[in-house]
């Protein structure tokens, strides 16, 4: 295997930056997980970690958000050297041609990070996302697993919606750059060569890989590593660092067991919520049941800083009072797609004139503030920061420009040590969880302890 990082990565929200973090760290590949582009002083505490990368926000900004703002950090990765560039995206492939284009960013990567093409990896049995003859399929809170496009979360996302199955015609919404595809068939039959010379001899740019177990995993990661040349910029979930480290381990490059990682119980935890997902509606009531606080934010309050920094005052000290009489709280925005929250947040917005992007900026902002308020002043040292859009703006907010993966919770939302220069929040411990991840226990097993 090569010396110094093995990848480089950028995720465009930092619930799944934090996944691939998690991925690499957990096969005994260290990596460091920076909220911005880092310094050179603060790259160099991280010296000999194997992979690195940068959290975004770009999976809720437009365009021309993405054209000013990604190319920096594009040049950023290109300067590590790595042999694997990637650009990691959800594996429910949250994006539109407004809102979180992926096929914008790989327009923009391709030139800075190269590549004589680009592997497309989302499928990730290990989380439930399963790709067959193009078409990505994930399992739902009630354990089916759906088209995309019909599953109960992503066809009603409230940014971006799913109406198509099929991730060429999906993405191919997004950008110019041929699609190809290595099928399933060609992907267990040993032709997977043969279909991926055959798709690029066709023009295709991007090639997607079919996966929907293991066998179909490693292959895919044989594909990447090996067919990708010197330099390989590949798009996708998690799942391409999983094929990877499915296909070294198959070909003795690392170890097969895994190094054993696990975080002891805390007496009291805080959680903070964005998410509109059913399974974090799930989970949050889970976690009511056995002994939480659940208790709502007014978001329509956020469409007025003045009333915005009122109410997070409020639930603020709510919170504080909550743990001073032995309970830990769960402040959540909404409770679930179907949740009035909702509609009653978006009529408000239209009423007052303001912009949805910057009101969302100002929720995800506040639950950050109140995050970093409720554990200053409970002196806690784990938290947990729910949906991928509120994470970023509230890790931020936290005052932490670092994260590593101290031990897994579920897959894709593992808890994180924090790094910080500020003293208050030494050996602080987050876990920030996507909004389709994890079981229903999920926040109490962050209390209690996991690995």
């Amino acid at each position: 295997m090569p010396q110094g990082p093995l990848v480089s990565f950028y995720g465009d929200d930092y619930t799944g930056s934090s996944a691939v973090m998690e991925v690499l760290t957990f096969a005994g590949l260290p990596t460091v997980l920076f909220l911005d582009v880092p310094t050179p002083e603060r790259l160099a505490r991280f010296e000999g970690y194997r992979g690195i990368g940068i959290a975004g926000v770009a999976r809720s900004r437009g365009r021309k958000w993405m054209d000013k703002h990604l190319p920096p950090v594009f040049r950023a990765l290109a300067e590590l050297k790595a042999p694997v560039s990637h650009y990691k995206v959800c594996s429910t492939l949250d994006s539109s041609p407004q809102v979180g284009s992926i096929g914008r960013a790989a327009e923009l990567a391709a030139p800075i990070l190269g590549g004589a093409w680009h592997p497309l990896v989302i499928g990730a049995p290990a989380i439930a996302r399963y790709q067959a003859f193009g078409n990505l399929f994930a399992a739902a809170a009630d354990g089916v697993r759906y088209r995309l496009d019909r599953h109960p979360g992503m066809s009603r996302h409230p940014v971006t919606p799913m109406n198509e199955g099929d991730i060429r015609v999906h993405l191919g919404r997004q950008t110019n750059m041929p699609i190809g595809l290595v099928d399933l068939v060609a992907m267990k039959s040993r032709e997977g060569d043969e279909a991926l010379k055959r798709e690029r001899a066709a023009g295709a740019a991007i090639v997607a890989l079919d996966v929907i177990d293991e066998e179909t995993l490693v292959e895919a990661g044989r594909l990447a590593w090996e067919r990708g040349g010197d330099r390989i910029f590949g798009i996708g979930s998690q799942g391409l660092e999983y094929a990877l480290v499915a296909y070294w381990r198959s070909a003795g490059l690392i170890p097969k067991e895994p190094p054993a990682l696990r975080a002891e119980p805390v007496e009291r935890i805080a959680c903070v919520s964005g998410s509109c997902s059913p399974v974090t509606a799930g989970q949050i009531q889970t976690a009511v049941k056995n002994g939480f606080a659940g208790m709502r934010i007014d978001v329509r309050r956020a469409v007025d800083a003045d009333a915005w920094e009122r109410e997070l005052g409020r639930a603020a000290d709510a919170a504080l009072t909550v743990l001073s009489q032995g309970t830990d709280p769960l402040l959540f925005t909404a409770m679930g797609p179907d949740d009035p929250a909702i509609g009653a947040l978006k009529s408000a917005v239209e009423t007052s004139g303001s912009s949805l992007d910057a009101v969302n900026d100002r929720i995800g902002t506040g639950l950050g503030w109140l995050l970093d308020r409720v554990m200053r002043e409970a002196k806690l040292t784990r938290g947990v920061i729910a949906g991928g859009d509120t994470s970023g703006h509230a890790a931020m907010t936290l005052g932490i420009y670092a994260l590593t993966a101290l031990a897994p919770i579920a897959p894709g939302s593992p808890l994180c040590r924090a790094h910080s220069d500020d003293p208050a929040h030494a050996g602080l411990e987050v876990a920030l969880k996507g909004g389709q991840m994890g079981a229903p226990d999920y926040f109490r097993t962050a209390k209690q302890g996991c690995g």
